[in-house]
């Protein structure tokens, strides 16, 4: 294979493994599943990916019809090497951590270049919004459950709801210590940071 296979990559494999289809309907299934809050679909990506995989033998297609003046649609179906490949990339996404670059932490990095007030105030800004996206990943997981979706294939919210809890817990308790000045303001190397 030219280039590791990429997370969406990944996703249009793992699709196909459940059953044929065309990449408007994977589009749909990974709206469904919410799998777009774990991986990054960006607009014309999933048929470019699709296209890649074809080009290396990972999926291959199986149907091409046409309704009236619309597009051709064309239906894929995983290959073996597909299976094989997506199951070596997921066992190295589930062994081996990865350092991923949040720009959260960034931020956290330099957050003394800012008054202790307004970070603050910016901290629980967050924290409304890791509120509202818990509660919405909450009802996704509720949703997919009620629809007959196993807990297997929703473990990925479950996931970035547990990471959204522990930021949420996070950035309410700094942003308290902020506010009762349990935490010398000056920014290290006494630059020109924000003073208390």
């Amino acid at each position: 294979m030219s280039r590791p296979l990429t997370p969406l990559g990944l996703t249009v494999l793992r699709l196909l493994a459940d059953e044929q289809m065309h990449p408007y309907e994977m589009q749909q299934r990974i709206r469904e599943r919410a799998i777009d809050h774990v991986v990054k679909v960006a607009h014309g990506s999933l048929y470019h990916t699709v296209a890649r995989l074809a080009e290396q033998g990972l999926i291959e297609p199986v149907e091409t019809s046409r309704e009236g003046r619309r597009p051709e649609r064309t239906v894929y179906a995983i290959t073996e090497a597909g299976r094989d490949e997506a199951r070596a990339r997921l066992r190295e996404f589930i062994m081996r951590p990865v350092q991923e670059y949040p720009s959260f932490g960034m931020a956290l990095a330099f957050v003394s270049m800012l008054p202790p007030a307004e970070a603050a105030t910016l901290l629980d800004r967050r924290t409304v919004d890791l509120e509202a996206k818990l509660a919405a990943h909450d009802t996704v997981v509720e949703s997919l459950i009620k629809q007959g979706h196993s807990r297997v294939s929703v473990l990925e919210v479950e996931f970035l709801n547990s990471r959204l809890r522990a930021e949420l817990d996070f950035v309410r308790a700094l942003s308290e210590d902020i506010k009762n000045r349990r935490i010398d303001w000056r920014p290290p190397n006494g630059g020109d940071g924000e003073k208390q």
